[in-house]
């Protein structure tokens, strides 16, 4: 026997005068963040989240030989119907070109709109296949699955997906939540030493923002978390993960661009736009651009020479860029300046900086210029412990 589904409205008409109609649309997105120390545990999460649906892995070729392939065929075994592709791993592919060959192959695939989009790999994969999903079909359901330690403290939580335009970093873009994040910490036994220092630039990012507690633990245990050390790693990404979400939670759709959680990236996407979205890692540019709006803090008495030695110490210590001679590619100050002129076009015109006052507190501001952007950007090397002990502090 045939079972319908009723449907009854009885909606009146309007009366009178033609007032203006307004139309609501309210959405709350919530998603669990699982940090698990072993692939076994991560798996069975992952499985949890996926409940049987239909799975479409997109993954870089890296990714794909180090995790993605054993990944798939331990899906495939719990009795999901799984399809994997790839593409080359690297800032470079971040595009509309990878973007629509994703949308082509899943056109092809017998994937419905309840499926799963799995994205497993980097901050890259994250975003590329996060904005896939909010467009195909009108939104998939995906699940981040991060490798990487930027990924996992950053890339992977909070929606923001995007892709890169030759004018600038992220400019086709959406906010579109996952489903779930399954974050296998195991899996960073194998991302390179500069993989993990970039990585851990977007952690400390967050201690200078919101919290002198983690940039202490960071302080402290660095170390163990490059050497990719379980716990101490885990420690890490749980941590990160909390404060981010907490922060994501105030404005998830950015409705005031006044975010503290920019800090270091006003600088940095110029950097990765001047450079040719590449040479120098997104958590290096970051790192760089930490230190160039430290710097223009300092020079405007906002932040004490002392604690700029510190936020620069840090950062040097874990062999992340702070000067113009330690960056991984050439850059022409010249050309950042410019670089941020597209950006202020995007932004109405307007360039907001992110500046640090003290471990978890910051200003935000558009009035930096021209000048003094270019001073923070060629300082020298050393200068802030030189200036630190001039004003009587030290490096911490």
């Amino acid at each position: 026997m045939t079972e319908y589904v009723r449907v009854s409205e009885q909606l009146a008409l309007p009366r009178g005068r033609v007032d203006p109609i307004m139309a609501t649309a309210r959405r709350l997105d919530t998603y669990p963040v699982h940090v698990c120390l072993d692939e076994n545990t991560a798996l069975a999460r992952l499985c949890a989240e996926i409940d049987g649906r239909r799975v479409a892995l997109v993954t870089d070729d890296t990714v794909l030989a180090l995790h993605a392939r054993r990944l798939t065929e331990r899906l495939v075994a719990t009795g999901l119907d799984v399809v994997t592709t790839s593409f080359p791993a690297g800032e470079a592919s971040k595009s509309l070109r990878t973007a629509s060959t994703l949308l082509d192959w899943l056109a092809e695939t017998s994937l419905a709109r309840r499926d799963i989009l799995l994205a497993v790999g980097g901050g890259v994969v994250m975003d590329t296949v996060g904005w896939v999903a909010s467009a195909y079909m009108r939104g998939l359901p995906y699940i981040n699955v991060p490798t990487t330690l930027l990924a996992h403290v950053d890339a992977a939580l909070g929606g923001k997906v995007a892709i890169d335009h030759p004018s600038a970093k992220n400019l086709i873009g959406a906010f579109y939540q996952p489903r779930a994040v399954v974050s296998n910490v195991g899996y960073l036994s194998t991302q390179d030493d500069r993989g993990l220092r970039a990585g851990l630039a977007e952690a400390i990012k967050t201690g200078i923002i919101a919290s002198p507690e983690l940039f202490e633990l960071i302080e402290h245990r660095h170390a163990a978390v490059l050497a990719a050390e379980p716990g101490p790693t885990a420690a890490l990404v749980h941590a990160s993960s909390v404060l981010k979400c907490r922060l994501i939670a105030r404005d998830p759709y950015e409705r005031d661009l006044r975010r503290p959680l920019n800090f270091g990236h006003t600088i940095g996407h110029a950097v990765e736009t001047a450079t040719g979205y590449g040479p120098v890692l997104h958590g290096e540019a970051v790192a760089f651009g930490m230190a160039c709006a430290a710097r223009i803090a300092e020079r405007r008495g906002l932040l004490d020479p002392a604690l700029l030695a510190r936020v620069t110490g840090l950062l040097d210590r874990v062999r992340l860029p702070t000067t113009l001679a330690a960056l991984p590619a050439r850059l022409d100050p010249a050309t950042t300046v410019e670089a941020l002129g597209q950006i202020r076009k995007i932004r109405d015109g307007r360039l907001r900086f992110v500046l640090p006052t003290a471990l978890g507190e910051t200003v935000i501001t558009d009035d930096v210029t021209d000048e003094e952007i270019h001073a923070a950007l060629v300082v020298s090397a050393g200068s802030e412990a030189t200036l630190a002990r001039t004003h009587g502090g030290t490096d911490g």
